[in-house]
């Protein structure tokens, strides 16, 4: 791979490549991308979204949308610091492309924003709910009409993979999505590989997978824009990531180990005494002992840091992406960034009781578990509709359910697969009071 194709300024759906030296310097085209991203209507439903804590009552507990915006800004600061160094290692970006090192870090700053787009109301566990409706509940009975890539991406809902179908899906008037460069699409594909074959490897590329079926042409048109490489001989769909997703991926690492650790303090479900010795041991090597012993409350001693924590680890991520980037243009190396980190034992350590005290914590099961209820009804419903109308046996029941559709939602495709994954991103876009309010509308329960 190399950085020239690796930073294409075209915007998905063009036809023509957009010259860095051409760009206005007020407006560059990767920040169009962050602005865009930003006024969706799916970045805004993110602020009623479960980041830890589902539907917290408290002002100070992040969501999807507080959680997207800070990994952003972390992504930013990765960013334009590696856009420095790699400047300095290949010259000839700068002086005859005209690249910039806050190129880097509107790339990565944008790709951050939009890493959670694609995420289901109620956490991680909503995509699990809606992946459980198909491999067990009623979703079930649509296997045999189904492509075992097309099943396989509905038991395995991604949020990944519908993040990419909302950036890229085309609507009458809106061809080509959002239309964001091709740069910033790539640095967003986290896991760049299709649902099938699930073979779980210590690749950290095939954690996951990153398209539906349904987006497979827009998926193979960014990765040979961008020249990634790809990793199979065969005929299985699979790429070495974009560099630049291996910085998005430690923005966001390192906002939910340490912020979802701080909620969990503020929420008092890890005292505080226990916590400040944790976050101590992983920033004791750049700690002002004066300025600490300074601060009289918890509150101020956490946010100092917290602070302390993020910086260190941003200036690690830095250095670790520059000692392995010829392997990363190589498509050779397989790690997360962190995963290498001389840190590792403390993030560790961090991580293990945040599952502990907060992710396992009663308020947040209990939650979860409603959740999956309230998803799983919304699908039985939604889905059972859609069939009947595939079969033309509507009832006056489904009748009257096709009219709760918002008119952007296109239930009219030839192929049953596309138009259950329509459902589902349907379902996945609503927040968590929406899906509740949802629910409760169609069992009759707002009457």
């Amino acid at each position: 791979m190399n950085w020239e194709q690796l930073l294409s300024l075209k915007r998905y759906g063009d036809t023509n490549k957009r010259i860095r030296k051409e760009q206005d310097e007020t407006r560059l085209g990767f920040e169009v991308d962050y602005d865009r991203i930003i006024f969706s209507s799916e970045f805004r439903s993110l602020q009623d979204k479960t980041q830890v804590i589902p539907l917290s009552k408290t002002d100070f507990v992040h969501t999807r949308l507080t959680h997207s915006l800070e990994v952003s800004v972390v992504g930013r600061s990765i960013g334009r610091k590696v856009g420095q160094k790699i400047l300095q290692k290949y010259p000839h970006l700068s002086t005859s492309l005209g690249y910039q090192a806050n190129d880097f870090g509107a790339i990565v700053a944008a790709a951050a924003l939009a890493h959670d787009i694609g995420n289901p109301p109620f956490g991680h566990s909503g995509e699990k709910a809606i992946g459980q409706f198909f491999k067990t509940g009623y979703g079930k009975t649509f296997k045999d009409e189904l492509t075992k890539e097309q099943y396989q991406d509905l038991c395995d809902f991604e949020g990944n993979a519908n993040g990419f179908k909302i950036l890229t899906e085309s609507r009458k008037g809106r061809e080509g999505g959002l239309r964001l460069s091709y740069a910033t699409l790539g640095a967003f594909i986290k896991y760049p590989k299709e649902s099938l074959p699930k073979k779980p490897t210590p690749h950290i590329a095939d954690k996951k997978y990153g398209f539906f079926q349904s987006e497979k042409e827009a998926f193979l048109d960014v990765v040979n824009e961008l020249g990634l490489i790809t990793r199979n001989s065969t005929s299985d769909i699979s790429y070495s990531r974009h560099p630049l997703t291996f910085l998005v991926e430690a923005a966001d690492d390192i906002c939910y180990t340490i912020i979802d650790f701080e909620d969990g303090i503020n929420l008092g479900l890890i005292e505080e005494d226990y916590a400040l010795e944790y976050l101590i041991n992983l920033v004791k090597e750049t700690i002002n002992s004066k300025n600490y012993n300074a601060l009289t409350n918890t509150e101020d001693r956490i946010s100092y840091l917290r602070a302390l924590a993020i910086n260190t680890l941003i200036n690690e991520a830095v250095e670790l992406f520059m000692l392995y980037e010829d392997e990363i243009l190589a498509g050779k190396f397989s790690k997360a960034l962190l995963d290498m980190s001389k840190y590792k034992a403390q993030i560790n350590d961090i991580i293990k009781i945040s599952i502990q005290n907060i992710y396992n914590s009663k308020e947040v099961i209990n939650k979860e578990i409603a959740g999956y209820e309230v998803i799983n009804e919304l699908l039985n419903i939604f889905t059972t509709t859609i069939y009947n109308k595939q079969l033309g046996s509507l009832s006056n029941y489904n009748h009257l359910i096709l009219k709760v559709f918002p008119k952007t939602l296109d239930l009219n495709k030839d192929s049953l697969y596309d138009n259950l994954l329509s459902i589902c991103n349907y379902v996945s876009k609503l927040s968590d009071s929406n899906a509740i309010l949802t629910y409760r509308k169609l069992k009759g329960n707002h009457l």
